[in-house]
């Protein structure tokens, strides 16, 4: 694929920063200048400059020493932001990493929320270790299935590939890591990591039962009942340059401007998908709910030719125009499918097949609350059924599409994401019986090794996603875990509205055959 962005020249990230000491001054005195209005106006300046206060932040970006500046007003305060540096320069197309890295920071406002309820499955996800704790021995036995191993000591990150891995997942995945590690400078642990970067989970729950049975810990970016590995954000949130995908914090923003344009009041009266059919059972089945001559289930079902959208810039695949329906349907492909969080941002109501697998945010999603579910058997009559009873029930509708897309533009926020990674990572490697060390094998990353190399998209979304300045508040603060009762209970309460929307759909075509 022919990338749209040439070996563009990076940007100086902050080269704003020094914007005011710069802005004009030496040009001043260039030559000499006559008592005029001016002068006046120099000496005025001096005299603000003389008055005023100022603090300064010490930030160690590389082998150099930056300092940006706090600018403080004696009657109103006010602080500018500083932000991290990068040396791309012809001169570093070595791309070394700095020596020495900002291991200090305490944000300007102390004060957070808490986090949103998804975060409460950390607890869960880390259960199977919680009494063992994590041994090397432990993270060394799930280096069979995985495909990278990420290790953080002093701040520094290190990484080993094992395997091949399917175009950039692995890149991205570790560029989010570092991300995380910019927003909190110096305060994650040392940890060390297995991560599995294909498609379906692959701890299986049966292969460690009994008393001295205790599970290699793996990271993935997906899970299932039948099995333990550790979820995690996946690579998409940073940008999926092989197919245009921008990453999330702009692509958010993106559906939000789309969803704009069209009203859902005049959208379409149709379940809407676009996706590739041989990517799973639960797709081949929905592929049989396209409109025919004979049958019209009310659904707008279309194959992705991904080597024809490769040959057009994939100009069709762009996910902020196809917010032009009532109903957009999610269905599974391999495993777990990235595409959830756009369906689910697209101010629609989402036709949610009933999934195998989750990721990170989507077990605390509630049916008839943020989605609409459809049943495997029968799905065609479901969607139709689905898409009737809300065109006849445009206010149930029309809270089920609210609540769905608020939850994706407002707990999905890039902010959240790094704090689940922040909470997971904390609560992970406190587990440690051990001090992570880096393996021989493994080479140090940082984002000049990762931005400055590359060109093109992959180069354009690392810049787009980039943290550029410590956040300004700590991470959110972490709900209670679940009481096994209380979890029980709202498995259940889940389980039976999924039941009451089958015995609806039911009941609707026993009085469609008696008539």
């Amino acid at each position: 694929m022919k990338e749209a962005v040439g070996n563009e020249k990076l940007p100086h990230m902050g080269d704003n920063v020094h914007a005011f000491h710069g802005a004009g001054l030496p040009g001043l005195f260039k030559k000499s200048y006559t008592m005029n209005v001016s002068v006046f106006f120099i000496i005025l300046l001096i005299g603000t400059f003389l008055s005023t206060r100022w603090s300064g932040v010490s930030i160690v970006t590389g082998d150099s020493f930056r300092t940006a500046w706090n600018y403080r007003s004696s009657t109103k305060p006010h602080y500018k932001r500083f932000e991290y540096s990068m040396n791309c320069s012809e001169g570093n197309m070595t791309k070394t990493c700095p020596v020495t890295l900002l291991t200090t920071f305490e944000p300007s406002n102390l004060s957070t929320g808490t986090c949103p309820e998804y975060f409460r499955w950390i607890y869960e996800d880390l259960k199977p270790w919680t009494e063992t704790g994590i041994t090397r021995d432990m993270v060394e036995r799930a280096k069979t299935p995985a495909h990278i191993r990420v290790v953080v000591v002093d701040g520094k990150v290190y990484t080993e590939k094992y395997k091949w891995v399917f175009q950039t997942r692995d890149v991205f995945t570790i560029w989010g890591i570092l991300q995380v590690l910019r927003m909190y400078p110096g305060k994650l642990p040392d940890f060390d990591l297995m991560f599995e970067c294909g498609d379906k989970p692959v701890i299986k729950k049966h292969d460690y039962q009994g008393l001295n049975a205790t599970a290699p810990p793996l990271f993935h970016y997906c899970g299932d009942d039948e099995t333990l590995d550790i979820v995690f954000p996946d690579w998409s949130f940073w940008g999926w340059p092989e197919i245009r995908i921008k990453p999330w914090s702009t692509l958010r923003k993106d559906l939000r401007e789309g969803n704009n344009k069209t009203k859902w009041v005049d959208r379409e009266p149709y379940a809407y998908w676009k996706g590739n059919f041989k990517m799973g059972v639960t797709r081949h089945e929905l592929s049989k709910c396209s409109k025919t001559n004979e049958q019209d289930w009310n659904a707008r079902i279309y194959n992705m030719d991904w080597l024809q959208e490769m040959q057009n810039g994939f100009k069709s695949a762009d996910l902020s125009t196809q917010c032009t329906h009532k109903y957009k349907i999610y269905a599974e492909g391999a495993a777990w499918s990235v595409s959830e969080k756009y369906i689910l941002a697209c101010d629609s109501v989402t036709l949610l097949v009933k999934p195998q697998y989750y990721d990170f945010f989507t077990r605390s999603l509630q049916p008839l609350v943020h989605y609409w579910p459809i049943k495997l058997k029968d799905m065609c009559k479901s969607i139709k059924f689905a898409t009737e009873w809300c065109n006849n029930h445009t206010q149930k509708a029309h809270e089920i599409r609210n609540a769905g897309s608020s939850f994706v533009q407002e707990e999905l926020r890039m902010k959240f994401v790094y704090d689940y990674m922040f909470h997971l990572l904390s609560a992970y490697a406190k587990l440690f019986k051990y001090k992570p060390t880096v393996p021989p094998g493994a080479v140090e990353v940082c984002p000049e090794t990762m931005v400055c190399p590359v060109k093109g998209l992959q180069k354009k979304y690392k810049i787009q996603s980039m943290v550029k300045s410590p956040s300004d508040t700590g991470p959110c603060v972490m709900p209670p875990p679940y009481d096994p009762a209380e979890l029980r209970d709202m498995l259940e309460r889940k389980d039976h509205v999924m039941k009451q929307v089958e015995m609806l759909e039911e009941g609707s075509l026993k009085n469609l055959k008696a008539k």
